[in-house]
């Protein structure tokens, strides 16, 4: 399953793609590959199958232009690094996740 659309030049330039993560878990590739879609990061798939009974590894491509970008990116996710939208929210109010969740 390919995430680039080629009859739009949707290539990388160098035409290279890199490994960047893989897994034998298909949610946590979906997680992964969520990830860096969400950072704008064109992602291909490779070993995802469809289906009812979804098996076996997948492993996650990207250009070779955004590798470095790609794997700063599931390092923080994996460390936590990462926050989620309600914490900074929270944050930038100046309180807790609870205080924010509990205004009274």
């Amino acid at each position: 399953m390919t995430h680039f659309d080629l009859s739009a030049g949707d290539v990388p330039a160098s035409g290279r793609l890199v490994l960047v993560f893989s897994s034998s878990s298909i949610p946590e590739g979906l997680l992964a590959k969520g990830l860096l879609e969400s950072e704008g990061i064109s992602v291909f798939v490779k070993g995802e199958s469809e289906g009812p009974y979804r098996m076996g590894p997948v492993y996650l491509f990207v250009p070779e232009e955004v590798e470095v970008q790609a794997r700063l990116a599931l390092a923080e996710a994996a460390s936590g690094a990462r926050s989620t939208a309600h914490s900074d929210v929270a944050e930038t109010a100046g309180g807790s996740e609870e205080e924010a969740a509990d205004p009274g």
